[in-house]
Protein backbone atom coordinates (compact mmCIF):
# COMPACT_ATOMS: atom_id res chain seq x y z
CA UNK A 1 0.00 0.00 0.00
CA UNK A 2 1.51 3.37 -1.11
CA UNK A 3 2.07 5.46 1.61
CA UNK A 4 2.56 9.13 -0.46
CA UNK A 5 -0.15 10.59 -0.35
CA UNK A 6 0.47 14.39 -0.26
CA UNK A 7 -0.88 15.77 -3.36
CA UNK A 8 -4.33 14.41 -2.52
CA UNK A 9 -3.84 15.43 1.20
CA UNK A 10 -3.21 19.50 0.70
CA UNK A 11 -5.93 19.19 -2.21
CA UNK A 12 -8.44 17.71 0.36
CA UNK A 13 -7.23 19.95 2.57
CA UNK A 14 -7.59 23.04 0.49
CA UNK A 15 -11.07 22.34 -0.55
CA UNK A 16 -12.58 21.11 2.91
CA UNK A 17 -11.99 24.82 4.50
CA UNK A 18 -13.15 26.29 1.37
CA UNK A 19 -16.30 24.26 1.64
CA UNK A 20 -16.25 24.84 5.95
CA UNK A 21 -16.47 28.52 4.96
CA UNK A 22 -19.28 28.18 2.91
CA UNK A 23 -20.90 26.50 5.09
CA UNK A 24 -20.36 29.73 7.96
CA UNK A 25 -22.05 32.00 5.05
CA UNK A 26 -24.87 29.69 4.65
CA UNK A 27 -24.94 29.39 8.23
CA UNK A 28 -25.18 33.72 8.61
CA UNK A 29 -27.32 34.32 5.89
CA UNK A 30 -29.80 31.46 6.60
CA UNK A 31 -30.48 27.81 5.88
CA UNK A 32 -33.73 25.97 4.81
CA UNK A 33 -33.98 22.48 6.06
CA UNK A 34 -35.74 19.58 4.95
CA UNK A 35 -35.57 16.22 6.89
CA UNK A 36 -35.07 12.78 5.09
CA UNK A 37 -36.95 8.98 5.50
CA UNK A 38 -35.69 8.70 8.41
CA UNK A 39 -36.42 11.82 10.45
CA UNK A 40 -32.74 13.12 10.22
CA UNK A 41 -31.96 17.18 8.61
CA UNK A 42 -30.88 17.88 5.54
CA UNK A 43 -30.25 22.05 4.91
CA UNK A 44 -29.00 23.74 2.23
CA UNK A 45 -25.50 23.86 3.65
CA UNK A 46 -24.90 19.78 3.41
CA UNK A 47 -26.15 20.27 -0.14
CA UNK A 48 -23.65 23.04 -0.75
CA UNK A 49 -20.29 21.36 0.50
CA UNK A 50 -21.31 18.26 -0.73
CA UNK A 51 -21.10 19.90 -4.32
CA UNK A 52 -18.32 21.93 -3.76
CA UNK A 53 -16.15 18.60 -2.81
CA UNK A 54 -17.21 16.25 -5.31
CA UNK A 55 -16.84 19.07 -8.46
CA UNK A 56 -13.48 19.36 -7.27
CA UNK A 57 -12.11 16.48 -5.95
CA UNK A 58 -13.75 14.22 -8.92
CA UNK A 59 -12.15 17.00 -11.23
CA UNK A 60 -8.81 16.38 -9.67
CA UNK A 61 -8.73 12.94 -9.51
CA UNK A 62 -11.27 11.69 -12.19
CA UNK A 63 -10.38 7.65 -11.90
CA UNK A 64 -10.89 7.73 -7.96
CA UNK A 65 -14.66 6.70 -6.82
CA UNK A 66 -16.90 8.24 -4.69
CA UNK A 67 -18.91 7.73 -2.09
CA UNK A 68 -21.15 10.64 -0.22
CA UNK A 69 -24.16 10.83 2.12
CA UNK A 70 -25.67 12.94 0.33
CA UNK A 71 -25.20 11.71 -3.39
CA UNK A 72 -26.90 9.17 -4.93
CA UNK A 73 -25.10 5.88 -4.26
CA UNK A 74 -23.82 4.32 -7.79
CA UNK A 75 -22.68 0.64 -7.92
CA UNK A 76 -19.10 1.30 -10.05
CA UNK A 77 -17.63 2.46 -7.32
CA UNK A 78 -17.36 -0.99 -5.70
CA UNK A 79 -14.50 -2.03 -8.62
CA UNK A 80 -12.47 0.79 -7.68
CA UNK A 81 -9.35 0.63 -5.49
CA UNK A 82 -9.67 4.58 -4.66
CA UNK A 83 -12.36 6.47 -3.37
CA UNK A 84 -13.66 9.12 -1.41
CA UNK A 85 -15.62 8.71 1.51
CA UNK A 86 -17.45 12.10 2.03
CA UNK A 87 -20.02 13.06 4.93
CA UNK A 88 -20.31 17.13 3.89
CA UNK A 89 -21.68 18.20 7.42
CA UNK A 90 -21.56 15.16 9.82
CA UNK A 91 -23.65 16.39 12.60
CA UNK A 92 -26.32 18.53 10.94
CA UNK A 93 -28.42 18.49 13.68
CA UNK A 94 -25.97 20.66 15.71
CA UNK A 95 -25.75 22.93 12.81
CA UNK A 96 -29.33 23.20 13.29
CA UNK A 97 -29.27 23.83 16.85
CA UNK A 98 -26.47 26.19 16.82
CA UNK A 99 -24.08 24.10 18.43
CA UNK A 100 -20.55 24.10 17.39
CA UNK A 101 -19.77 20.50 17.04
CA UNK A 102 -20.61 19.57 13.54
CA UNK A 103 -17.62 18.31 10.86
CA UNK A 104 -16.84 17.99 7.29
CA UNK A 105 -15.18 14.64 7.28
CA UNK A 106 -13.41 13.15 4.45
CA UNK A 107 -11.47 10.54 3.85
CA UNK A 108 -9.52 8.47 0.58
CA UNK A 109 -9.61 4.96 0.97
CA UNK A 110 -7.53 2.72 -1.00
CA UNK A 111 -8.32 -1.08 -1.30
CA UNK A 112 -10.58 -0.85 1.44
CA UNK A 113 -8.60 0.93 4.29
CA UNK A 114 -7.93 4.92 4.79
CA UNK A 115 -4.83 6.24 3.25
CA UNK A 116 -5.69 9.74 3.59
CA UNK A 117 -8.00 11.67 6.03
CA UNK A 118 -9.65 15.11 7.10
CA UNK A 119 -12.02 15.95 9.70
CA UNK A 120 -12.59 19.82 9.65
CA UNK A 121 -15.09 21.69 11.84
CA UNK A 122 -15.83 25.06 9.98
CA UNK A 123 -17.35 26.54 13.58
CA UNK A 124 -13.97 26.00 15.57
CA UNK A 125 -11.72 26.35 12.74
CA UNK A 126 -10.36 23.22 13.30
CA UNK A 127 -8.70 20.75 10.67
CA UNK A 128 -7.65 17.75 12.14
CA UNK A 129 -5.90 15.27 9.00
CA UNK A 130 -3.31 12.28 8.74
CA UNK A 131 -1.53 10.68 6.15
CA UNK A 132 -1.21 6.59 6.57
CA UNK A 133 2.04 6.10 8.05
CA UNK A 134 3.29 9.83 8.08
CA UNK A 135 1.48 10.36 11.35
CA UNK A 136 -1.61 12.61 12.98
CA UNK A 137 -1.79 16.01 12.07
CA UNK A 138 -3.94 18.88 13.67
CA UNK A 139 -4.55 22.25 12.28
CA UNK A 140 -1.31 20.88 9.97
CA UNK A 141 1.13 20.15 12.70
CA UNK A 142 2.06 17.06 13.40
CA UNK A 143 1.35 15.91 17.28
CA UNK A 144 0.93 12.39 18.64
CA UNK A 145 -1.56 13.51 21.13
CA UNK A 146 -1.56 13.77 24.97
CA UNK A 147 -3.47 11.03 26.60
CA UNK A 148 -4.69 10.89 29.90
CA UNK A 149 -6.41 7.31 31.36
CA UNK A 150 -7.38 7.12 34.93
CA UNK A 151 -9.51 5.74 37.46
CA UNK A 152 -12.40 7.37 35.07
CA UNK A 153 -11.63 7.61 31.37
CA UNK A 154 -13.26 10.00 30.13
CA UNK A 155 -15.63 8.79 26.96
CA UNK A 156 -16.98 10.81 24.04
CA UNK A 157 -20.19 9.56 23.42
CA UNK A 158 -23.31 10.74 21.06
CA UNK A 159 -25.85 13.09 22.44
CA UNK A 160 -28.16 11.61 21.22
CA UNK A 161 -27.42 8.10 22.60
CA UNK A 162 -26.77 9.62 25.98
CA UNK A 163 -30.55 11.45 25.83
CA UNK A 164 -31.50 7.42 25.06
CA UNK A 165 -30.09 6.74 28.32
CA UNK A 166 -27.77 4.41 26.48
CA UNK A 167 -24.41 5.05 28.71
CA UNK A 168 -26.89 5.41 31.68
CA UNK A 169 -24.58 2.29 33.43
CA UNK A 170 -21.09 3.56 32.68
CA UNK A 171 -22.06 6.17 35.31
CA UNK A 172 -19.46 6.04 38.18
CA UNK A 173 -16.98 3.90 35.57
CA UNK A 174 -16.46 6.47 33.49
CA UNK A 175 -17.28 10.69 32.61
CA UNK A 176 -19.20 10.43 29.74
CA UNK A 177 -19.03 13.74 27.83
CA UNK A 178 -22.14 14.17 25.13
CA UNK A 179 -20.51 15.53 21.88
CA UNK A 180 -22.47 16.24 18.36
CA UNK A 181 -21.02 14.55 15.20
CA UNK A 182 -19.12 11.36 15.71
CA UNK A 183 -16.57 12.33 13.02
CA UNK A 184 -15.82 15.58 15.33
CA UNK A 185 -15.50 12.79 18.18
CA UNK A 186 -12.80 10.82 16.77
CA UNK A 187 -10.36 13.72 15.67
CA UNK A 188 -10.63 14.85 19.65
CA UNK A 189 -9.72 11.19 20.43
CA UNK A 190 -6.89 11.30 18.29
CA UNK A 191 -5.84 15.00 19.50
CA UNK A 192 -5.58 13.75 23.12
CA UNK A 193 -9.05 15.29 24.48
CA UNK A 194 -9.97 12.20 25.75
CA UNK A 195 -9.84 8.33 26.54
CA UNK A 196 -12.03 7.12 24.08
CA UNK A 197 -15.21 7.76 22.26
CA UNK A 198 -18.10 5.12 21.39
CA UNK A 199 -21.02 4.48 19.63
CA UNK A 200 -23.69 1.88 20.41
CA UNK A 201 -25.54 2.00 17.61
CA UNK A 202 -24.86 1.78 13.89
CA UNK A 203 -23.18 4.23 11.96
CA UNK A 204 -22.45 4.92 8.23
CA UNK A 205 -19.03 4.26 6.57
CA UNK A 206 -19.19 8.19 5.64
CA UNK A 207 -19.50 9.06 9.43
CA UNK A 208 -16.47 7.34 10.62
CA UNK A 209 -13.91 6.47 7.73
CA UNK A 210 -11.65 9.69 7.80
CA UNK A 211 -11.70 9.77 11.69
CA UNK A 212 -10.49 5.80 12.05
CA UNK A 213 -7.39 7.00 10.04
CA UNK A 214 -7.02 10.24 12.43
CA UNK A 215 -7.34 7.57 15.59
CA UNK A 216 -5.02 5.29 14.03
CA UNK A 217 -2.02 7.58 13.60
CA UNK A 218 -2.19 9.32 16.59
CA UNK A 219 -1.13 5.47 17.84
CA UNK A 220 -4.85 4.55 18.61
CA UNK A 221 -7.09 1.94 18.11
CA UNK A 222 -11.17 1.50 16.70
CA UNK A 223 -13.16 -1.28 16.56
CA UNK A 224 -16.58 -1.84 15.82
CA UNK A 225 -18.41 -2.98 18.89
CA UNK A 226 -17.31 -6.35 18.50
CA UNK A 227 -14.13 -5.79 18.61
CA UNK A 228 -13.66 -6.10 14.63
CA UNK A 229 -11.37 -3.79 12.75
CA UNK A 230 -12.94 -1.93 9.71
CA UNK A 231 -13.23 -2.33 5.80
CA UNK A 232 -14.54 0.12 3.68
CA UNK A 233 -16.56 1.09 0.48
CA UNK A 234 -18.48 -2.11 1.00
CA UNK A 235 -21.88 -2.79 -1.07
CA UNK A 236 -23.67 -2.60 2.68
CA UNK A 237 -22.43 0.86 4.45
CA UNK A 238 -23.43 0.41 7.39
CA UNK A 239 -21.49 -0.54 10.57
CA UNK A 240 -22.18 -2.47 13.76
CA UNK A 241 -21.15 0.75 15.99
CA UNK A 242 -17.65 2.47 16.64
CA UNK A 243 -15.19 1.72 19.63
CA UNK A 244 -11.95 3.93 19.47
CA UNK A 245 -9.58 4.56 22.59
CA UNK A 246 -6.27 6.01 22.94
CA UNK A 247 -2.87 4.27 22.82
CA UNK A 248 -3.06 1.91 25.35
CA UNK A 249 -6.38 2.34 26.76
CA UNK A 250 -8.25 0.35 23.85
CA UNK A 251 -8.41 -2.92 25.77
CA UNK A 252 -9.44 -1.51 29.39
CA UNK A 253 -12.41 0.42 27.16
CA UNK A 254 -13.70 -2.61 25.70
CA UNK A 255 -13.67 -4.45 28.94
CA UNK A 256 -15.69 -1.57 30.33
CA UNK A 257 -18.52 -1.88 27.90
CA UNK A 258 -18.99 -5.61 28.07
CA UNK A 259 -19.03 -4.64 31.91
CA UNK A 260 -21.58 -2.34 31.70
CA UNK A 261 -23.43 -3.37 28.92
CA UNK A 262 -23.96 -7.39 30.90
Amino acid sequence: MRTSNEREMNQLCDVMQRAGKMVLQIRKDGFRTEHKYNDDPLTTADLEANRILKEYLTKKFPDYGWLSEETCDQPERLAKRHVWIVDPIDGTKELVNGIPEFAISVALVQDGHPVVAAVHNPATGELFAAVRGQGFRPNGEINPGRYRTGNRPVILASRTEVAKGRFKSFEGHAEIQAVGSIAYKLALLAAGRADATVSLEPKNEWDIAAGVLLVEESGGTVTDIDGMPFIFNRPNTLVNGVVAASAGAYNSIQTLIEECLA
